[in-house]
């Protein structure tokens, strides 16, 4: 797999959100081939006009992914993709 930039393409993510502890994304769904996600290696948020949208780096073993989280649309986005 190629290195390749993917900017803000929806996807179809499952996620475990528990009380006191951050949300941790478990798979998600792109080009109809389901990806199993291990532990985020980093979180971080940052702020989109009044939007504080969370981030995470996740990788399914093979590849490494930035995926967002915007808790205002309840969405996911892919933003970044890169062959570990």
């Amino acid at each position: 797999m190629s290195n390749r930039r993917i900017s803000g393409r929806r996807i179809r993510l499952a996620a475990i959100f528990e009380p006191g502890k951050p949300v941790r994304p478990v798979w998600f769904e792109l080009d109809r081939r389901k990806h199993t996600l291990e532990n985020p290696t980093y979180r971080w948020q940052d702020c989109v006009g009044e939007v504080t949208l969370l981030h995470f780096t996740v990788s399914d073993g093979e590849a490494l992914y930035e995926i967002v989280y915007n808790p205002v649309e309840q969405s996911w986005t892919l933003h970044e993709q890169q062959a570990v």
